[in-house]
Formats: C-alpha cells, structure tokens, sequence
C-alpha cells in the first residue's frame, strides 16, 4: 500500500467538522474518513492493524491518523495510579477509577508507569484495565508501554539480584544475559513492556551516590556487560504476536550520555569534558550495547555547558543521525523542567518543551510540571514544527510495533509460573557466588576450614541484609544475611559461630566494640564485615533516613563510616587470623585494611542469596572468580583513580603516614600515592594459574584488520578454578593522547586442577581506533603494545604493527 501524506497542516490535527477541514487544508482524497480514523474506505484492513505488515509500513499508515491530541498524548508519560489506588502495598482491592482512568489516557498515554509493589493480581487487574480501554474504547486503539523498574530486579516483589556493580565483578556476560533473561521473564507476564535498565554511566567519580548502579569504570566492560543485559532483556517475543515482532521487553539504556561523572561527585551536577573525551570513553558503551535497544533515557546533567536533554548533537547528531536509532527516548522524571529550575536555560515550560522535543526528539517522563502540555498551543501558533512531534511519535510507536503491542499488550493468566521460580533462584546462585572479589589472601589464611574450632563474625553488615537502591520496600525481608548464611551452611558441623555486631553502620559509637573482641579472642579466627549502605526506593527518598550510598546520596570521604574501622583495628589487634569482609556499593578506601588485614574480601551489593554465597567463599565451598570492576583509591583525594587514565595523568612520586606517625614526604601525593590500593581487573583465587605462549593471529595487520589474541593457561593449583583472560593494548605513538592502557577483550573459564587450555580473544579493530585531530575515528598506523594480565600486571606480553 502506498504511504499516506497528508498536508503539514492537516498533521496539526484531524477534525471532523467540515469548516475546520478548511482551515487545516485536510486532503479531500484520503483512504480513510476522519470520522472512522480506524478503518479504510474500501473495507479493507488499514496497514497498522495487520499483523504481518513490516513495522516501518504499520508506523507510516498509523501517523496520519491521528490528530494532534493523541500525538502528543504519546509523548508523556501517564502513571497507573491515575486509575488505581497503590498507596498500601499490601492492599489487594481491584477496582478502579473510571473517569481517572480516562482523564490520564486522553493526555498521557504513550508510556505508562506502573513501577509500584503492589500484590501482583491487583497490578494485573489494573494494566488489562488501562490496556482495554487504550485498545477497545479509544479511536485507534493505540497500546501503552507498561514500565517499571529491573536495575538489578523486577522491582514489584521480583526476584534480587546483586547490583550492577556486583554483577560486573563476574566478568561474565554470558550469566548476565541469563539473568537478565529472568527479569524480563518475570516482568512480561505481569503486562510490563518497559524496563529501565541498563545504567551504562562510568564508576569514574567514586564520591557519586549511583556507582552501585553502574558496570564499573571501563568502557570495554560497561559495553560488552551492557549489551548481555540489552540482549536478555528483549531477546524474543511477546505471545500471540507475529514474526514481525523483534522483541518481548524493551531495555532502556540510560543515561544517556557523561552522566556518571558529576563535579564534585555531586548528584545531577555538570560534566565537564570535550568531544573526544565523549567519543572515546562515555560513549562507547552506549553504541555497543544500545543501537537495537528499544529505549534510550536521557541524563539529568549538562555536558560541556548543554544540558543533556537538549544536546541536539548528542540526540540528534550523534544518536539519531549517525548511529541511526529510530526508538523511544524519553526524559528522566522531572529533567525537562530542569531547563527552567537548575539549568537556567529556559524561562518557561513552553521554552522547556520546544527544547527538548525539537533538539532530542524525546518523550516527557512524570515526575515535572508535564512542559509537553504546551505543545498543542505551541504546534497550532506555529512556534514548533510539528515534524518534530510526528519524528517523535513515530520512534515511540515503532518501539510498540517492534515489541507487538498492537497484537497483544495484556498479561499472561499464568503470570505466576514465572515468578521467583526454583530455575532463576538456581541462576541467581551461581551469580552471587560469581560476584565475590578475593582482594588479598596472606598466608593462605582463606578458605577456612569447616573443621575449625569456632569463627567470630563480627560487624555491622553480619545480621544484615545489604541491598543496593532501586529494590522495593522491605526487599530485604527475602534474602539471607551473611549471619544466616553461615549458619545453614554450618549447621551440620562442630564449628561454633561467636557473632557480635561490634557497632553500627551509622555510628561513631564504639561501646560495642569490646563484646567483639571478647567473640574474637575465644575464636580461631574472626571475619568483620563492615561497609556502605543503601535503602529501599520507599526509605531512600523518606526525609530522616540514612545511607551513604544510593540516587542522591553522595559522599565526600570513601573511608569507613563511624567505629567501623575502629572496630576492625581491634579485632585485627587480638591477634587473631582476620579477615575483612567489605559489603559495599562502591569502592572502599581504607589503606590500614589493605595493609593489615590477613585476608580481604569484597562483595558488592548482593542478591538474595548473597548471605549464603558468601560463607561459600569464605569456607571453601566456592572458589572465588570476581575481578574489580573498578579501581580502589587509597583516599578520597587521590581519585579520579580509574586504570585507563591519559598518558602523562598519574605521575608517581609518593609520601605516606607510617603508622607509627611518622611523616614520609613525597611529591604526588605528599603523603599519600595515585596507585590504587586494588586496581581494576585484580581480583585473586584459590588456585593459581600460569600464562604461557602468547601469540597473535598476525603480527602487522592493515587499519581494517581485526586480530585475536590466544593463550594457554594452566591451572596450576590443586583446586578446580575460574579464571578471567583480560586483553589490554596501549598505542605507542599517536596524533593524539591516548590511555596508558585500555581492555579490548576478555574471557571468563573455567579450569580442573592440573589442567590447561587455549584461548583465543578476537579483537576488533575499532578497538585500536581514536578520535582524531579530524574529528573521526581512525586507526593510525604504528606499535600497540598487547599484554595479557591485569589493569596493574602483566602475565605475557608481545607487540602488534598496523601498517
């Protein structure tokens, strides 16, 4: 069927009275009659409601229908409470609000939240609720995304998992992308469609509060974790939809673009940088995790002096033009009023609407003042184009198109078969125990023995289960605290388990501390768990609260919070074999634990089973195979800390405190060293492995060639193992500065005791590219040094010519 046009006139809006036909120069040959929008002429089927018809066909036939009022009611973002009653989570009453319901679909109907913890029969009955009506009562019969939240969990009573920072620590894409797999198996049957996940921001600025959120620090990481998460999420298709479906769940990426590093580590605050700097690190993980993505959440901060949600050469330019995405991007809650109360770049909610429509082509998240109200007067005065509103609709509705909306956006009457099920708890296992990082390990001092006499478990996060933000109130009612973990898998051995909180996580006051070290000394040995903490979306945002990480919550000191530390120098004084447990949602910086401690362990926020997972590691059941994601600074004022900093950024000429006091002076720092206390990558085992006979697939490849990297690696241990295969090159000579060193490949695998394998990482050669002085990415020929290892070791190492 051919394209339908109609006059840019006529696109301001379809009215049936003949007179105002007139005025908007409506086309008098059209298939359809303004009257019955829905249906052709002819009696045949128009193109949007045939299943069958490619997805670019149906969004072409649907625009013209529609007139004004129902583009931009696509445009903004309604809320399910404006029909149902959410307020008491616990409340299972299914009924709703009739003229609610219609008064929010008339102007707020593309997308829908419906984030809330509610009993899952009551969410249900309200999405086939709203769903019906947008499907049966409304003209064109035009479905609405259902979103919620699934950072690191369906976030309505759905199964945990750790935080993405956690689950970066894996190194393992392939479990990620089964993960994300359950949450979007979880989420579908309730009727959701949109989840608001992943976060691709870079753990650059370690005082922000969201590094909990992100895949850590590098770009290679962020992109390869990012896109495992992308493809889980959506890979397949809703029921009863057609082969022209692409997918079941539509991911978000977010937040695009530089969001994670704020001045000053302060929440939504600027980003300060160039286009190379956007190019070569903040924005790599978007374009390899995001271009199929079916949504695209923009930031909340300015880069360069422009705020994100206006960029027209971050949205425009870049996104749309050079990348080619043609799906939803939408707002973050409230960030185009921003425009008018942070940004002060605009005066009002009309200037605030044209921006964002007309530089990002963006949809309005709640949250704000809904400045896309203002369109209508605005597009009919004629001070915004109205191709900017039909661009915009389109990509929103090709995203209900491409996930088969119009076939079937209702949920599943067996919802339940796919929640919290044995299967993903099985998965979520294997995860946990993924995501726990060997940091140091003296004397073998870890694992302990299960025939051990008896263990203190001492610290604030022992008899606590730490989640990350984003989870529903009271989430931690379904996980296992590390106390209940020990104790389960203790529970049929002699050991006697000695626990003592010593002090609080939000206090200096050290009165516990002695009842700890009375546990310590009749142990034979003591692990402390001590960190950060975050609170349950309700607590994080309630006024009196406490957290030290989490949206909103940024730091200025990365040390111990209160008697923690105290506590630990106490402990570590009985001189009892002590290891340190960090339970934490970023980066820890406490160099008396490094240097001391006899063993020291890190896991990021978990999931549900984090507790159990790990007295795994600690006992021996599990052999740790985390790797950090991200850098550890020695303090606050040696970051930015991260590995893959410019040549010539991290002079070192250090000083330091010795413990007795006295002062060692240096240069960089004066007293203190830009060397991270763990660097990214580093993460040990309780095996050993050997690297030998590196080798490259050619020596001298052309600017266009790819190469891979092979290895064989040995077990050499007498434990079974897992082990991360990390690839980093460094360009010797360049037209411009470029990393000391960046990752370009990795690999996750698992070896027996005793024996070897041989590995090969295949290594695009856009890895090798940079930003030009040309403002292009190009590969320049030269020497590129490639070594297998860590961020701060090198296992083997060998050089590379592109000619």
């Amino acid at each position: 069927m051919p394209a339908l046009r109609i006059t840019v006139s006529a696109l301001c809006g379809l009215v049936a009275a003949a007179s105002a036909l007139q005025d908007f120069n409506v086309r008098d040959d059209l298939h359809f009659s303004l009257h019955a929008r829905a249906t052709n002429k002819d009696g045949s089927t128009p193109v949007y409601k045939d299943p069958q018809a490619s997805v670019e066909d149906r969004v072409n036939d649907l625009l013209p229908r529609m007139t004004l009022e129902e583009k931009v009611s696509q445009l903004i973002q309604g809320d399910m409470n404006g029909w149902m009653d959410f307020g008491d989570p616990l409340d299972d009453t299914k009924t709703f609000n009739q003229s609610g319901l219609e008064d929010m679909l008339s102007q707020k109907a593309g997308a829908v939240w419906g984030g809330y913890q509610t009993p899952w029969d009551k969410f249900v009955f309200g999405v086939t609720v709203g769903q019906r009506y947008l499907m049966e009562k409304t003209t064109l019969g035009i479905p609405a995304l259902i979103q919620s939240e699934g950072l690191h969990g369906f976030t309505n009573n759905g199964t945990i998992w750790p935080s993405p920072i956690g689950l970066a620590a894996s190194f393992n894409p392939e479990l990620l992308q089964q993960a994300a797999t359950t949450i979007a198996d979880e989420a579908e049957g309730l009727g959701v469609s949109q989840i608001f996940a992943p976060v691709l921001d870079l753990s650059r600025e370690l005082r922000w509060g969201r590094v909990e959120e992100n895949f850590g620090e590098d770009p290679f990481l962020t992109g390869e974790m990012g896109a495992a998460y992308v493809t889980g999420l959506q890979l397949g298709r809703r029921r009863n939809t057609s082969s022209s479906t692409i997918a079941r769940m539509a991911a978000t990426c977010k937040h695009f673009a530089a969001f994670g590093s704020p001045q000053g580590g302060l929440n939504i605050a600027q980003v300060t940088g160039g286009e190379r700097e956007l190019r070569s690190s903040y924005l790599k993980p978007f374009n390899r995790a995001c271009v199929e993505a079916l949504s695209i959440m923009t930031a909340y901060s300015s880069y360069d002096g422009v705020p994100a949600i206006v960029n027209k050469h971050l949205l425009t330019d870049i996104l749309r033009n050079e990348w080619g995405y043609k799906y939803y991007v939408t707002s973050d809650a409230g960030s185009v009023d921003l425009l008018i109360t942070t940004h002060g770049t605009c005066e009002t909610r009309g200037c605030a609407a044209k921006a964002a429509l007309e530089n990002g082509l963006s949809g309005e998240m709640g949250g704000g003042t809904y400045t896309y109200l203002t369109l209508l007067d605005q597009v009919r005065a004629g001070t915004v184009d109205v191709k900017f509103v039909d661009e915009t609709v389109k990509s929103i509705l090709r995203t209900k198109f491409a996930l088969g909306l119009f076939e079937n956006p209702y949920p599943y009457d067996d919802f339940l078969s796919t929640l919290r099920t044995s299967e993903t708890r099985e998965l979520l296992h294997e995860m946990e125990r993924e995501t726990i990082v060997l940091l140091e390990n003296r004397d073998n001092t870890l694992p302990l023995s299960k025939s051990i006499g008896s263990i203190a478990l001492i610290g604030p996060q022992v008899d606590r289960v730490s989640f990350g933000d984003y989870v529903f109130f009271n989430a931690s009612n379904n996980g296992i605290s590390p106390l209940s973990g020990f104790t389960q898998l203790l529970s049929n051995t002699s050991v006697q388990l000695n626990y003592a909180e010593g002090c609080k996580l939000w206090s200096d006051d050290p009165s516990g501390i002695q009842a700890a070290v009375d546990a310590a000394k009749v142990s034979d040995a003591a692990v402390v768990m001590v960190g950060t903490w975050s609170l349950d979306q309700t607590l994080l945002w309630t006024p009196g609260t406490n957290a030290t990480t989490g949206e909103h919550v940024d730091l200025s000191d990365l040390g111990l919070f209160g008697a923690q530390l105290q506590l630990v120098q106490a402990v570590k004084g009985t001189g009892k074999p002590t290891i340190v447990v960090l339970v934490s949602g970023k980066p820890v910086a406490e160099p008396w634990i490094q240097v001391h401690a006899d063993a020291v362990v890190q896991q990021f926020y978990p999931g549900e089973l984090g507790g159990l997972a790990l007295a795994e590691v600690i006992l021996g059941d599990v052999n740790p195979s985390g790797k950090l994601p991200v850098s550890f600074p020695r303090s606050v004022g040696t970051t930015p800390v991260f590995y893959n900093y410019l040549k010539g950024s991290r002079s070192v000429d250090a000083g330091q405190i010795l413990d007795d006091g006295t002062l060692v002076f240096g240069h960089q720092y004066v007293l203190d060293s830009p060397v991270p206390l763990w660097s990214f990558g580093h993460g040990l085992s309780y095996t050993t492995f050997n690297y030998t006979d590196l080798e490259l697939s050619k020596q001298t490849i052309g600017t266009n060639e790819e190469f891979s990297v092979s290895v064989t690696v040995h077990n050499t241990g007498d434990r079974d193992g897992k082990e991360v295969v990390q690839v980093y090159i460094t360009d010797f000579v360049s037209s411009v500065v470029t990393p000391n060193q960046q990752l370009v490949g990795f690999e996750k695998i698992t070896l027996a005791a005793g024996s070897s394998t041989r590995i090969t990482i295949p290594v695009n050669s856009t890895e090798l590219a940079l930003w030009s002085l040309d403002d292009k990415w190009e590969v320049e020929p030269g020497t590129f040094a490639v070594k297998v290892g860590t961020s701060d070791q090198t296992f083997l190492n060998t050089t590379l010519v592109v000619a």
